[in-house]
């Protein structure tokens, strides 16, 4: 009578493993997959950037920036934000300039992108930095970079806290991280975008439905979830312009 019910746990037991298992080789196989994509993306923007416009948005960020494990650069965050601008603008040209760069830390922006921006006069200007800081997060650190970036950006920044990583112990850093980030962020009185908040209410349907396969880039669906955090600060942001237009 006892024999059946251990065996149908070690089944279970055993079902469980080879299922991790193929879980880690599908993340392998989905970050080489979209590490290819990198390139593809960068000469997106790369190409964005070459125009002119009436109005020039500036993105400051990392990979989720650049769309990493969207179907293509203009379905990620930046590119549907970039969409609703020119919704906005009807026959009036928009410039996008996007600094990004895969992988980046809050290092990386300090070092390689806010030399480009000081090189760019922004109209609009999102940041959405910090996720791959929390691999090695030290409060202190991140506060003393954070510090740093938020001196160099002009006060219309649109600041985005970080997105909900949904499980300890990487959520209990995030959520260290988001304080400090908005306590500095009310100090030079920033907009902030609460990603956090509409990432982590998506809970385990977001999960399963909202990432791409290696489990950590958003996909076409969970982009469209950031974009709709960032557009009520960016509707706020171009009708403050469309009013006062040398601000």
């Amino acid at each position: 009578m006892i024999v059946l019910p251990i065996a149908a746990g070690a089944v279970v037991v055993v079902g469980g493993a080879l299922y991790a298992r193929h879980l880690v080789r599908r993340q392998d196989h989905w970050r080489i997959a979209l590490s290819e994509k990198i390139p593809v993306h960068s000469a997106y923007w790369r190409e964005q950037n070459r125009g002119t416009g009436e109005l020039r948005y500036v993105a400051i960020g990392d990979s989720a920036a650049q769309g990493i494990g969207a179907s293509r650069p203009s379905h990620s965050y930046v590119g549907l934000i970039a969409a609703h601008l020119r919704g906005k603008l009807g026959d009036r040209p928009l410039r996008v300039s996007n600094f990004s760069v895969s992988g980046a830390t809050l290092r990386t922006a300090l070092d390689v992108e806010l030399p480009k921006l000081a090189k760019s006069t922004p109209d609009i200007l999102t940041v959405s930095i910090g996720a791959n800081d929390m691999a090695t997060f030290e409060a202190v650190r991140f506060e003393s970079e954070l510090r740093e970036l938020f001196a160099a950006l002009p006060d219309h920044a649109i600041v985005a806290d970080l997105p909900s990583f949904y499980f300890l112990p990487a959520e209990r850093k995030v959520r260290v991280a988001n304080l400090i980030l908005r306590r500095l962020a009310a100090e030079r009185g920033f907009t902030v975008v609460d990603l956090h908040s509409r990432t982590n209410r998506q809970g385990a349907w977001g999960v399963v439905t909202q990432f791409a396969g290696d489990l950590f880039h958003p996909n076409d669906r969970g982009y469209r979830i950031w974009a709709s955090a960032f557009l009520p600060a960016i509707d706020e942001r171009v009708d403050l312009l469309e009013k006062f237009p040398r601000i």
